[in-house]
C-alpha cells in the first residue's frame, strides 16, 4: 500500500508521569518547529493506587501541576488525556508508560486520518526546529517504509557519574546495532520510545501497540520490522535527557542505576563472534527448507522451542524458499537474537573492555589509533576512562551505525 504523505499531520503522542520540570523545555522545542500541522497528545499517567501511597506523594503532585501547566499553553494544539486525577488513574494492571503510549496511539488512530503521522516522544527528549519536517519529508521521499526508527544521541550533563553511566550504556547500545548492522541482519534497529514514527494506517494494520510494562517500544518495532520495511535513518536525531528511573524494569534508566552500583551484567558488550554465529544460522535458513543442516545456533533453538524439529511447520507452510527463509526470520527473531546472545555469555568471563577492544582490531585496527583517544588493546576500565574519552569512544560508534543507517537508507 503506498500513500502519498503530501498533506499529512504530524500527531505527537506524549506519556507524562511526573515530567513538570522538562514539559516548558519540550514546548519550547514543538513550539519552535517548522512544520506546524500537528497536535500535540498528552497522557498524564500513573496508577491510582499511588494516591495512598506516602511514598509516591510528590509525583501524584506532580502530575497534577502538570496538569494545571498543560491547561495553561493556549498557543497550541493540545489535547490532554487524564490518567492521573484521583478516580481516573491507572487501575489493577493497566498502568506503565506501555499502557501510556497504547492510550495515546489508539485515540489517534480514531482521530486521525490514514496517511497522518504519528510520532512518539518523551518528555525529557531535546529536538530541534526542523525534526518534524525532516519527518514528514522521510515519509514523502520513501513511501514504502512503514515506519521510521529514528537516530538518538544521549545528551551529557554537567555531572561526571551521570554521564559515565550514559555513556557506558549508549557504547552497549551502538556496539549492539553495529554488530547486527554487520552481519546484515534485518533486526537491525534500536528501541527508543521517545524516536520512533509511524503512519496511522500502519499502526491499524499491525493492530497497535502492546502494553508491556518494560519494551513496549521494543516489541513494537519488532512487529513493524515484520510488517514491512522499517527505515532507519533521519537527518535529525532525537536528544534524549540522560537520567536515572526506575519507571521500567530495563532500560536507560534502570540501566544507569544499576550501572553507577557497579552492575552491568545486564548490559554487556557481547563478543562479536555470536554475532557470526547469528549471521551464519541466517545464511543457513535457505538449505534447512530442504534438508536439516547443522547451524551454529541449532541446539539453543532446539531447547529454547522445545522441538529439534521446530523449522517442520515452517516447511510445510511455505511454498518457496524465500517465504521459507522469511518465515525462519520471524521465528529467530530479534528477542531470540538477544536470548542466544545472552545464554552464550553466561559461558565467558572475558571484561567489556577486552571484548570491545578485539572486535575494534578486527574490524577498525586503523580507527583505533586516529578515531579514538587511547588504545584499546591495552588495559583499560570503563570506570577509570575520562568522560572525553568515553565520549569519544561514544562518537566512534555513532560515526560507524550513521555510515550504515545512510547507505541502506539511499538504496
Amino acid at each position: 500500500m503506498k500513500i502519498n504523505y503530501q498533506d499529512s499531520k504530524i500527531y505527537v503522542a506524549l506519556p507524562a508521569l511526573a515530567e513538570m520540570s522538562y514539559l516548558p523545555h519540550f514546548f519550547n522545542c514543538i513550539k519552535e518547529q517548522t512544520f506546524t500541522n500537528f497536535e500535540l497528545v498528552v497522557c498524564v499517567n500513573q496508577p491510582e493506587i499511588w494516591w495512598n501511597d506516602k511514598d509516591h506523594l510528590a509525583e501524584c503532585e506532580n502530575n497534577q501541576e502538570s496538569l494545571t501547566w498543560l491547561k495553561k499553553q493556549k498557543d497550541i494544539n493540545l489535547i490532554i488525556i487524564d490518567k492521573s486525577s484521583k478516580g481516573k488513574a491507572w487501575v489493577e494492571k493497566k498502568l506503565g508508560v506501555g499502557w501510556a503510549r497504547k492510550v495515546l496511539m489508539d485515540y489517534i488512530g480514531e482521530i486521525a486520518n490514514d496517511h497522518d503521522l504519528i510520532l512518539s516522544l518523551d518528555a525529557d527528549t531535546t529536538f530541534k526546529p526542523n525534526y518534524f519536517q525532516s519527518i514528514i519529508e522521510n515519509f514523502r521521499d520513501h513511501p514504502n517504509n512503514v515506519a521510521i526508527s529514528i537516530p538518538y544521541y544521549h545528551l551529557l550533563t554537567n555531572d561526571e557519574e551521570t554521564n559515565r553511566q550514559i555513556l557506558r550504556y549508549e557504547i552497549y547500545m551502538r556496539y549492539y546495532a553495529v554488530n547486527l548492522w554487520r552481519i546484515n541482519n534485518p533486526y537491525n534497529f534500536s528501541a527508543l520510545g521517545s524516536a520512533i514514527a509511524v503512519p496511522v494506517w500502519v499502526y491499524k494494520r499491525v493492530g497497535g501497540i502492546s502494553p508491556h510494562k518494560s519494551g513496549e517500544d521494543f516489541y513494537f518495532l519488532l512487529k513493524l520490522r515484520k510488517f514491512g520495511k522499517l527505515g532507519l535513518w533521519n537527518p535529525e536525531k532525537v536528544y534524549p535527557a540522560a537520567r536515572y528511573s526506575n519507571r521500567v524494569l530495563f532500560g536507560t534508566g534502570p540501566a544507569m542505576i544499576k550501572g553507577a552500583k557497579g552492575d552491568w551484567e545486564s548490559y554487556p558488550i557481547y563478543d562479536y563472534k555470536y554475532f557470526d554465529d547469528i549471521h551464519k544460522t541466517y545464511d543457513l535458513f535457505g538449505s534447512l527448507f530442504q534438508n536439516d543442516v547443522q547451524f551454529p545456533m541449532k541446539k539453543f533453538l532446539a531447547n529454547l522451542f522445545k522441538d529439534e524439529n521446530w523449522h517442520y511447520p515452517l516447511r510445510k507452510n511455505s511454498k518457496t524458499k524465500d517465504q521459507f527463509i522469511k518465515a525462519c526470520q520471524h521465528k529467530v527473531d530479534a528477542l531470540r537474537i538477544l536470548q542466544y546472545l545472552k545464554f552464550m555469555n553466561n559461558e565467558d568471563e572475558q571484561k567489556d573492555e577486552m571484548r570491545l577492544g578485539k572486535f575494534v582490531e578486527a574490524f577498525y585496527p586503523q580507527q583505533n589509533k586516529s578515531a579514538i583517544n587511547f588504545d584499546l588493546n591495552l588495559p583499560w576500565s570503563y570506570n577509570e576512562c575520562s568522560i572525553s574519552d568515553l565520549k569519544t569512544l561514544r562518537d566512534f560508534f555513532v560515526e560507524i551505525e550513521m555510515q550504515y543507517q545512510m547507505n541502506a537508507n539511499a538504496k
